[in-house]
This record gives C-alpha cells, structure tokens and sequence, in this order.
C-alpha cells in the first residue's frame, strides 16, 4: 500500500524521497526489518496472550532427554510468523502482482488449515488434530489454485530473445539444475491429451510438490529452531533467485530466465526471512514459544509455491534438502517396519528398526546429541545446500 501511496506523491507533488519506492532493493530492505520490528515487539504480547488462553503443547513421552520439560510450550506460535509476513507485503509490496496474490493466498490457506488442526488438538483435546484426510484436501485445494493460475493466467510469463527484440510470452517452461540446455516445457507432458486436458499434467505436479514440502516442513518442526532457522535459509535462497530472474542485467549475464514482474517476489522473500529470523528470538532453544501447524504447513506451502513462480521447484530436493531428509527418514522407518514385520513378526520388527527413531533429528536425539546443536549442524547442512542451488546458476 505504501509503494501506491508514495507513487501517486512522487507524480503528484513530486514529494522529497517518495521516488526510493520504486526501488525493489530498498522496500526488500525495509520489509526486512519491519519483520523483524514486529516479530520482537509483538512476540512476546502474543505469546502472553496464548499462555492466557492455556494453549499449551501436550507432549507425548517419546523418551527423550529434556522432551517433558517443553510440557505446557505455548503453541499456534504461527500466528508471529503471519503478522510478522503479511504486514511488511502489505505495506511495500505491490498487491496488484499476480505472484504476490498467489503467495498471500497460500500463506493465508494453510494457515488456517494448521489453526484447525491445532485448534482440535489444544481445545477439543483431541490428540490427533484435523483428520489428515482433511488436511490433504486443504493441501490439494491450494495446489489447484496454485496450478492453474500459473497456467492459465496470462500475467504469468518469461521474456525469450527473438528476431525482433525481447518477447513476453505465457510459458510453463521450467529451469534443470546441472544442465547446460536447462529449459524443460511442461507441454511436453500433455501432448498426447486433447486440449481441454492440457493442463492436467502440470497441475498435478504442483498439487503433489505443495503437499510434499508442507508436509515435510511440519515433519521437519519436531525441536526448537529447526524448522524456522531451515525455512529462513531457504527464504534467502529464493529471495537471491527472485532478484536475479527478475533482473534484465544479471539474468543475461548468468544466462538463466527472466521472469518479468517476479522482483516483487524479492519483497515478499525478505518479509518472510524476516519473519522466521524474528520468530527464531523465541522459539531457538529453549523454546518459549512453537509455531504448531499454524506455522509449519504454511512454511513449507509458501516454499512450494515460490519455487513454483521462480520455475525452480526441479531443484527443491536440493534446495529444501534438510525438508527431503526428514521426509524419507519417516518413509523408510514405517517401510521397513512394515517389511520386518511381515516377514519376521511384530517383535522382532519392534527390536530392529532402521533408525532408532524418525524423523531424523529425533533419531540424533536418542544417540545422545543435544537438540541445540543438531539444529546447528542441520543449518549449517541447510546453508552448505543452499550455496550449491545458488552455484547451480553458473554450472550449466
């Protein structure tokens, strides 16, 4: 709302400063620390508010070292995450971008798909929460929409060279790590469909990889600041990816799309890096404050889908690869369980898992690492795959 505001006074009144506004770099920059501002001033408020409401954690006993003392841990901490992102988009982004609209749509959805869940959990004292079945659909639901703005939606475009110039054209081509020619055209999938079925093939990879990844990041949110120190990191990857595939400059020199209009994507990166650093004050062990599913589907639902609009989501598994990890190690755990126990009986499957206990940080937990520095060692893996995405840029 501001970068309206200051426009209309820089072409009206010519107003001293209105002009920085223009500028992406300077509203990410103030974005930032806005969420920051919020997450400090009005974190502690909310945090009072929900100890008020008595919405703590119940803890089931799992057997790990210092697991019972988080018992009575606030939670639906989410709540920080959102005021801390939306206000700072609001405020400096420009709300008329398609990109922007699909990213508050997502941010807003699975938010309100984690408050039910963790509202069942805490006041109707269901353990259990909003029946998965629901949760998928939720999930599906956002994939859809998600999908089929992307496709049909003619604002969505990539700006090719041809005889003429720079072209604008609606495309659904997508960027391969690693590979020299690494443009991929979803068309390809559908081109054995009749045409009102075209868009079928490349809506179904968008519903499967936002139920992944927000499935993983709530997977991922098992001890204090592991989910919002990764998701932080992986905000800062994509924020660098927005700039330079909605910059002319460094897209040509890197060689890499351009996507017209996703620099406004810079702003909504840096209010959600803000955003998670600030919420990382409270919940960094010991935790006085998690974020529940109110904020852990959202996290992993707004990856998604900027992955998805930067036509990045082939190198998710690299990029998100401490969300990849999490997710497999539960997979594998209940795969080998259920072989085990078909083949040689519940007992022996019960004495001879695979991990000592999924997901995997919990599994460090019960070979005697501290949570503290398993979430250290879990970043310091998160920046390492970081670095590699942003090289992938120049390894083609």
């Amino acid at each position: 709302m501001l970068y309206y505001l200051f426009s209309y006074l820089d072409q009206m009144f010519d107003f001293p400063g209105a002009g920085v506004f223009r500028y992406i770099s300077f509203r990410a920059s103030a974005a930032t620390i806005l969420s920051l501002l919020i997450a400090a001033v009005y974190g502690k408020p909310i945090i009072r508010k929900l100890q008020m409401l008595q919405v703590g954690e119940s803890i089931r006993d799992l057997g790990l070292t210092g697991q019972l003392e988080k018992k009575g841990t606030p939670t639906m901490g989410g709540f920080i995450i959102l005021a801390s992102l939306m206000i700072p988009v609001l405020l400096f982004a420009k709300l008329d971008n398609v990109y922007i609209i699909l990213l508050i749509v997502a941010t807003l959805w699975t938010t309100m798909i984690g408050f039910a869940d963790d509202y069942i959990k805490v006041f109707k004292k269901d353990k259990e929460g909003l029946k998965g079945t629901f949760k998928i659909i939720g999930q599906v639901g956002l994939g859809l929409i998600v999908g089929l703005t992307l496709y049909f939606n003619n604002n969505v475009k990539i700006r090719e060279f041809g005889s003429n110039g720079f072209i604008d054209k609606h495309s659904l081509t997508t960027t391969v790590p690693f590979l020299k020619n690494n443009l991929l055209d979803y068309d390809i999938l559908s081109s054995y469909l009749p045409a009102s079925l075209a868009w079928l093939p490349y809506v179904f990879i968008c519903v499967f990889i936002i139920t992944a990844v927000s499935n993983a990041a709530n997977i991922t949110d098992g001890i204090d600041g592991l989910a919002a120190g990764t998701s932080a990191i992986i905000g800062l990857t994509l924020a660098v990816f927005a700039y330079l595939s909605g910059n002319k400059i460094f897209a040509e020199y890197l060689n890499i799309m351009l996507i017209p209009n996703s620099g406004e994507v810079v702003i909504f990166c840096a209010a959600f890096l803000g955003a998670c650093i600030g919420f990382l004050w409270y919940n960094s062990y010991p935790a006085s404050v998690f974020m529940g599913d109110t904020g852990s589907l959202m996290l992993g639902s707004v990856i998604a889908t900027l992955a998805l609009i930067l036509r990045k989501e082939l190198m998710i598994p690299l990029m998100c690869g401490i969300f990849l990890a999490e997710n497999i190690s539960v997979i594998l755990q209940v795969s080998y369980f259920k072989y085990q126990k078909r083949r040689r009986g519940l007992e022996y499957a019960k004495q001879n898992r695979l991990l000592l206990m999924s997901p995997l940080h919990h599994h460090f937990q019960k070979k005697g690492y501290h949570e503290a520095k398993i979430v250290t060692r879990f970043w310091i893996v998160a920046i390492v795959l970081a670095v590699i995405s942003i090289v992938t840029l120049k390894l083609q």
